[in-house]
């Protein structure tokens, strides 16, 4: 009988996890609880509310992000957010250094896989494993130049991923991964984890987005699909 693994890519949700600076941070606090609920409905439902920001924990963008002119997060098709999907291992690159063209055409060739029209791609850095919890987290981690963001872009990719809390070098201020985001009308995906699990691999990658109305972004629950 046919068997499914699935491998979770998808960061903790928790008050005080790190976030952009941008961004408001994550909020978690209680709504109602047991007691309260018995004492004004007669039965125990307990829930919280979250006060969190599209792009905080593992996420997708939409094009609107990046583009006046781009798609909101509920207008995107679902297709740049599920789909074959493959993860190079870049973890070798130091956080200073850039993914370029010819480091991915390395790592793509190490693999043994392939990239084709519609594929989603992961970049497996090294980053949470090694930054996740530290000061350099948000500071400190290697990201495309853009030669090697339009690479994957010519090549048909609708989504790049990588464990790091975005696809840019902090050091660009071009911003070159979004930038190729931007021209070519994909989307990105950040924040991953576990990445080490799935390098080198071709695999279903599952990461839909909310559907929020006139969202710039969505947080995802991203999983890596095996069929065994």
């Amino acid at each position: 009988m046919m068997g499914v693994k699935l491998v979770d890519l998808s960061q903790e949700i928790y008050q005080g996890m790190p976030v952009f600076p941008l961004h408001q941070n994550t909020m978690i606090f209680p709504n109602i609880s047991h007691e309260e609920s018995i004492e004004r409905i007669g039965f125990p439902f307990a829930t919280n509310n979250l006060l969190i920001n599209e792009h905080g924990p593992t996420h997708s963008d939409a094009t609107y992000e990046y583009d006046p002119g781009g798609k909101y997060i509920d207008e995107m098709p679902l297709d740049y957010f599920y789909g074959p999907a493959v993860c190079l291992d870049l973890s070798h690159i130091q956080p200073e250094d850039y993914i370029t063209q010819t480091e991915l055409e390395k790592a793509l060739n190490a693999s043994g896989q392939f990239l084709q029209k519609g594929d989603i791609c992961l970049l497996y850095t090294g980053h949470y494993n090694r930054a996740y919890g530290t000061e350099d987290w948000l500071n400190r981690y290697t990201g495309l130049d853009y030669e090697g963001a339009r690479w994957l872009a010519q090549k048909g990719v609708v989504n790049i991923g990588i464990d790091a809390p975005a696809i840019d070098n902090p050091l660009d201020m071009k911003y070159s991964g979004h930038l190729i985001c931007k021209e070519y009308g994909i989307t990105n995906t950040e924040n991953l984890c576990n990445l080490e699990q799935v390098a080198n691999m071709r695999f279903l990658y599952f990461g839909l987005p909310l559907r929020i109305r006139k969202g710039t972004g969505s947080p995802v629950r991203a999983v890596a699909v095996f069929i065994e």
